[in-house]
């Protein structure tokens, strides 16, 4: 079973801002960042995919749809592959939002709430519903994934049994692609490229 996640593209913003659940554009027309991921896919010899799977915010379906068309394949959107919701600190430079705050956000990881959203243990739940889900529908594979990046790599983590912390070391840029296999007989995952 492959799975294969895709960062979506660089989105309409200045750098530097939060916007986790917000739903903002891509900075260029899916079209092109699609046909630029057809190609780095070929290269890295990735399976075509039996179906494209998105997050339903606009910077991923957009290139969902352009993808699915591409490749001829079903596309399906799943509330459950969205970013974390950051709440109050949606669209709001990480720079201006208060640094005790921050702090106290790393320093209880996966509980703290201090934006009003999702924490990071209650996101990794949902992420994990999708993913639990996804694994029991064998005929869906391979997949390529349109989501973000907080997805990737709490896919990653939950697939690798990987700390999700260490996780968030592991660079990943924008239109970064994420393949992983799962062996049939063993049933175990295996990464097979980040953030190519």
């Amino acid at each position: 079973m492959d799975i294969v996640l895709i960062r979506h593209p660089a989105v309409a913003l200045d750098a530097g801002v939060c916007y986790g659940h917000s739903d903002v554009a891509l900075a260029e027309a899916a079209e092109v960042s699609s046909a630029a991921l057809a190609l780095r896919l070929a290269t890295l010899q990735v399976p075509a995919p039996r179906v494209v799977i998105s997050s339903p915010l606009t910077r991923c379906s957009a290139l969902a749809v352009e993808m699915a068309n591409d490749f001829g394949c079903v596309l399906s959107h799943d509330d459950r592959l969205k970013e974390m919701d950051f709440g109050d600190w949606e669209e709001r430079r990480w720079d201006a939002i208060d640094r005790q705050l921050l702090d106290d956000w790393a320093s209880n990881f996966e509980h703290a709430r201090a934006h009003g959203g999702e924490s990071v243990a209650q996101f990794v739940v949902r992420v994990r519903a999708w993913f639990d889900a996804y694994t029991q529908t064998r005929e869906l594979s391979p997949a390529y994934v349109v989501t973000h990046a907080g997805v990737m790599r709490a896919i990653a983590s939950l697939a690798l049994d990987v700390p999700l912390k260490r996780c968030l070391q592991w660079s990943l840029e924008t239109a970064g692609i994420v393949w992983l296999r799962r062996d049939g007989e063993a049933q175990q995952w295996s990464l097979v490229k980040w953030n190519a």
